[in-house]
């Protein structure tokens, strides 16, 4: 990926995901190339690369649109995220190391002073940094890689759940759970405690997907 695309990639990237660019909304690749300063050729490249990564759609004649998922589309991925998660994290309990379980504390302790300030984007900057220690921890990549595409596809919604009232603090608990069941270097509990969370994160979503999109 040349250096252009990869800045216009990046800046379209961040605009979906932190939701300056709505779903369903059109893409035209002559604003692009005036706003990020890159010739129309790159744009169509960078969006083509977004195509691949689920986050934009190209119709034939039409152009380019944010992707927009359906409730049952996001429930779905969910679900696959939760049994994927569960397996990573059982792999993470048993080889995590104790400067990555010091990571994670640290991370805890951060989280809890963001919650505390109401900084509710500081606390899911550090909420993905918890789980990416897990993911370092864990032997299974491969299951790495397909929950980090969902959670790249899914961050629209996921950063918005914990404006919901009540769901920082049951979140907070959450991670709690997960990172002491992965200290304990017990496998079973942190599956069960990974589980547990993308369950409730599913029902944060569920119930509450008309203030979410």
């Amino acid at each position: 990926m040349t250096r252009p695309m990869e800045n216009a990639y990046q800046f379209i990237k961040q605009k979906i995901l932190d939701g300056s660019y709505k779903p369903s909304q059109k893409l035209t690749e002559i604003e692009l190339a005036e706003i990020i300063g890159a010739s129309r050729n790159t744009i169509k490249k960078a969006l083509l690369k977004l195509e691949q990564e689920n986050l934009v759609e190209i119709e034939q004649n039409k152009g380019a649109y944010i992707k927009s998922f359906t409730l049952e589309e996001i429930v779905n991925y969910l679900e696959i995220r939760e049994v994927l998660e569960g397996l990573v994290a059982r792999t993470a309990a048993k080889n995590i190391s104790d400067d990555e379980l010091k990571q994670m504390k640290d991370i805890l302790e951060q989280m809890d002073a963001q919650l505390k300030q109401n900084r509710f984007d500081e606390y899911s900057i550090l909420n993905k940094e918890f789980h990416q220690v897990i993911y370092r921890a864990s032997k299974n990549q491969q299951a790495v890689e397909i929950v980090n595409v969902i959670r790249t596809q899914l961050s629209r919604f996921h950063f918005r759940t914990i404006l919901i009232p009540g769901r920082n603090q049951n979140s907070f608990q959450e991670h709690t759970k997960i990172y002491e069941a992965l200290k304990a270097h017990d496998e079973e509990k942190a599956q069960e405690a990974v589980m547990a969370h993308i369950v409730n994160v599913r029902k944060t979503i569920n119930e509450n997907f008309s203030l979410l999109v």
